[in-house]
Parts: structure tokens; sequence; C-alpha cells
């Protein structure tokens, strides 16, 4: 893991100083609320519903278990007992009071954390595969170049004040578990034919009232050149992206107003006018970053595990769990762990201060002392023995973190929606929380397989419901909520945004709503093998449309 060096450190400490001042002056009444807006969104600090919100930065993913027990302790000492883990990769807690956040911000300096960017019109959190530095499939690990990212766009002074907010994403595998098409930057990781690192740049994409799918730049940027042709793309994004509507202000309205080709042909004018004159990445800084990353000490392994096969053989509940939630790791012997934060009828993302601690006991012990965050809201163990999985299971048992249901019906994304957010207009929670108890028979989850639901209480799209395989807007009509169905969306290489089917349903109607989906799905497969998405893609959205009208009456 990268560790802070002194520049690090000073800054990060300075930034709590200065913001204890402005907390000062705010409790005071020195300072309105709308002069301190703009510095409290510097720091992550958002006024909700209910209670102040602060957000935690979890760059690229990557927690030690000593952070993670730390948050765990925020979330005993100054929140209700939990926090939330969001799309972002960051943590959320929802009920802080003011006058704490300054010794919040201090105690998470002295572990190597902060809020910086966690909102406001800047370079927000660079996100990551959750399996990076583990994953079979992976071309190289992205993690160092999201740190250098991250070190590149911290308080940039020429980007500190963007046209809208501006999120980057990188993965390094073929297969896209970071979204990166639905990111003001995507980069994967790939080599050209000499085997030379770098980047296929995409630009443009994201959610909200506007979905947009990001187009490619480059097929293949060399790695000295990523911080370069990166300004590029932000400085005709700064100059010339709107500022005069906020719903038009991100880089997506930019590339389609202007045209792809005209676009990259801007990009490709600065890219020339800055290369060499702007910041080459010198490869013995990227060895540097790197070096931070450098895998942990494998034991030299068999590819089976006689003790893992045995625990499958003999244990029902193991067998579940190890057949949705366990993970191909590059290194034999070893297995990736998904830790889904998606009990049955549970708010998604959520974790207690307990579970907190025992998912950094367990990291400890067992997977080299790291834990990631995923963007679907779960916690990764990316490093465990396959020996040691039946201890692992038993352990996240007894923290009640064993639900076998990645990528399942169940392991829905939601966003906290009108229970906590101002700019919510429909509760996303317990929508969420219904259909995982309809669904929660785990045989008949396991049956329908790979399936995607994703939520958002409002136009902005925090619940990603636009690459859902089943989307689920919730909107206000006439003082009522009701809720939009999406079908056929997708986050990763296939990239796709849902299509709108069927009439707009009620809060008592929309679980019936997409378990109709569900079995419309089950009815028209070739095979338990054909997935949702695969269904959808073959026979579109007609049955689906018929289905729910028929439904609705």
């Amino acid at each position: 893991m990268y560790r802070y060096d002194e520049f690090d450190r000073d800054f990060v400490h300075e930034r709590v100083a200065e913001f204890r001042d402005q907390v000062a002056r705010r409790l005071s009444g020195a300072l309105t609320e709308d002069q301190f807006k703009p510095l409290r969104l510097m720091n992550g600090v958002y006024l909700q519903l209910h209670a102040y919100m602060l957000r935690i930065a979890i760059p690229y993913g990557t927690l030690s278990s000593r952070q993670l027990r730390l948050l765990a302790t925020i979330a005993r000492d100054h929140d209700r007992g939990y926090g939330h883990f969001t799309t972002r990769q960051n943590l959320q807690f929802n009920w802080i009071a003011l006058e704490e956040v300054p010794d919040i911000l201090e105690k998470l300096a002295g572990v190597e954390m902060h809020a910086i960017q966690t909102s406001g019109n800047c370079i927000r959190n660079v996100t990551a595969d959750h399996f990076a530095g583990a994953a079979a499939d992976e071309v190289a690990d992205p993690r160092p170049y999201a740190e250098i990212l991250r070190q590149w766009s911290s308080l940039h002074p020429e980007f500190t004040f963007l046209p809208r907010k501006f999120k980057l994403a990188v993965t390094g595998a073929p297969h896209d578990r970071a979204a990166i098409q639905t990111h003001d930057i995507g980069l994967q990781v790939t080599r050209d034919a000499s085997g030379a690192l770098g980047f296929v740049v995409f630009v443009g994409g994201g959610q909200g009232r506007t979905p947009m799918i990001a187009r490619k730049l480059r097929d293949f940027l060399p790695e000295g050149d990523l911080l370069a042709y990166c300004e590029a793309i932000l400085r005709v994004y700064n100059l010339e992206g709107r500022r005069d509507n906020k719903y038009k202000a991100r880089i997506k309205i930019l590339v389609h107003e202007t045209g792809e080709a005209a676009f990259k042909d801007a990009v490709e004018a600065e890219f020339a006018q800055l290369r060499g004159k702007t910041l080459r990445l010198p490869a013995d800084e990227v060895a540097r970053i790197r070096d931070y990353f450098a895998p942990p000490a494998f034991a030299t392994l068999p590819p089976r595990s006689a003790v893992f096969d045995r625990a499958v053989a003999s244990d029902p509940e193991f067998a579940l769990f190890a057949a949705r939630n366990v993970h191909d790791h590059k290194m034999p012997g070893y297995a990736i762990v998904t830790v889904s934060l998606k009990p049955i009828g549970a708010p998604p993302g959520d974790a207690t201060a307990a579970q907190m601690e025992a998912v950094a006991d367990i990291a400890a012990h067992y997977s080299f002392d790291e834990i990631r965050v995923s963007h679907e809201q779960n916690l990764v163990l990316p490093h465990v023995r396959r020996d040691d999985l039946p201890a692992v299971f038993a352990a996240l048992r007894a923290a009640g973190l064993a639900t076998p249901n990645a990528g399942l019906v169940t392991d829905i994304i939601s966003c906290p929606g009108l229970d906590y957010c101002a700019l919510a207009t429909a509760r996303s929670i317990p929508i969420a929380e219904r259909i995982s108890q309809r669904f929660a028979d785990l045989d008949r989850q396991h049956d329908i397989g790979d399936l995607k639901i994703k939520i958002s209480g409002c136009i902005n799209a925090c619940g990603h419901h636009h690459v859902g395989h089943i989307g689920i807007l919730g909107l206000e009509r006439k003082g009522e909520e009701f809720y939009q169905i999406t079908l056929g969306g997708s986050g990763d290489e296939t990239c796709a945004i849902g299509e709108i089917v069927g009439p707009g349903f009620s809060s008592t109607t929309i679980v019936d709503a997409v378990e109709t989906v569900v079995d419309t799905y089950l009815a028209l497969r070739t095979s338990p093998q054909e997935t949702f998405l695969a269904a959808y893609r073959r026979i579109g959205e007609a049955p689906f449309r018929e289905a729910l009208y028929a439904a609705a009456g």
C-alpha cells in the first residue's frame, strides 16, 4: 500500500488545522452557512436532511486493517455505530456533529486518510478495480497509476474549480470491474505489440439526468504520457465546459455537443502543446510508486486445496459461499473473497463498527492486512489462501457477513435516497430491503444467476441505476413516490445504458414489478446458463414491457 511521505503528512495536517479554525468560526456565528458551505465541501462535509454527513476518501478502494479499525472507532464514537460504503469506494458517516469533524479529521490523518476532494467541482476520489493486484486476468496492477493520478490531482491549481465534478477510474484487466466507461476519464491498462505498458483512454462517460457512455479517444497511450494527456483533456474541459447550467456542465455534454472527432482534435492539439513542456511521467517515478504496491510474500502453494475441497463437500453453506463469493487469484493456492454488505432485509453498503473490526481482524490474519472497497458497495479480502477459506468463512459468518450472494439478485446497489439525502426525490433503501426479502431464498437466487439490480433515489443516479441489468429510479409525482424501471444496462466492458420499460410503479407495486421481470426472464431463457443480460440482449425489451403492462392492469 502507498504510505504518506513528509509532504503528504504536512499537507493533510495543515488542512485539518485550517478547517478546525473554519468550523470554530461557523459555530461562533462569524461565518454564515452560505459562507461556510464551500469550505466544508472542500473537506467532504455535506449538510443532509437530518445531520451533517462526512465523506471519507478511500483512494482506489484500498484499506489496511489499521485504517478500517479507525473507521470503526469513528462509527462508534462519533456516529450511530455504523458507516455506509459508497459506489465511489468512499465511506460516509451520516450522523456527524459539526463540532466533532476536526477531531475526526485529525484521527484520520493519523492513519494516512482524509476527506479532501470527496465533494466540490474538482477531481474526486480516483477509483480502481477492487480485485487490483490479485485478479487472474490482470495485465498490470492499476493502483500505481491511480495513486499517481491522486497525487497529481490533489489541489491541482488549474483544476480546483472545474465546471463540474470530475471522476477518473482505472482498470488493469480486459474485464472491466471498475466501470470505466461511465466516468469522465476511464483508463484501461494494456500493452502494445512490443509489450510496452500504456492505456486505452475513454472520455465523457457519466450517468445522472443525461446518461452517456464514454468515447474512446486513444487505443494506446504510452505510459509516460499519462499525466500530459489527462491534463490536455482537463484543460479543454476547463476552458470549453459550460458554466451557465450545472445540468449541462459535465464533460460528457461537452463531448456530445462538440462532437467526438472535434473534441478529440482539440485534446490532441492541446496534448501536442503540452508534450515535453509539462510533467512527463518518469519511469523511475513509476517504479518508485509501483514498489509501494509490490505483491505480498505469497507462499508457493499447489493450485488445489484439499482443505477447501473437503469443506465444499461437507458444508452446504460454505459451498454456496464458495460458489458466489470466492474468485480466482493470479497466484496458485490463493483466492479473492467478496465480503457481502448486502444481508437480507438490511441497507446495502452499511457495516457496523463491530463488523468493520471483524473484517480488519480477518484481513490482518488471513489477507496480508489488506481490504478493498468495491464500487458495488461490498468489501474484498484480496489475498486469502485456499486452505484458509473455511476459517475465513466461519469468522465472517460469526460477524453476520457471510451472505453468499455476490453478483446475485440480492446483491443490490443503492444510494441512501430520501432517508438521508437532501437531493433525493424518493426512498431507495426500503425498496432494496424489500426486494432482497422477496428473493431471500438462496436456491432461487442461485437459479436466477447473475443479475445486478441498482437503485437511485433521484435523477443524479448515485445508485448507478442506468447501468443496472435492472435499474430502478425513484421519482416524485404529485407528492407521491414512484419508480421507473430500466432494463439491459451494464457497467462492464460491454457498457450499455438501460432502456426504460413499462409504466411507473408505486412504492407498493415496484417489488412485484421486479419479480415480474425476473419471472419473464426465467420463462424465456434458453438454459440456466443464459444470464439475464444475455437473454435481454437476445430477445429485447418487448416481452418484458408486455409483462409489466399486463401486471399493472
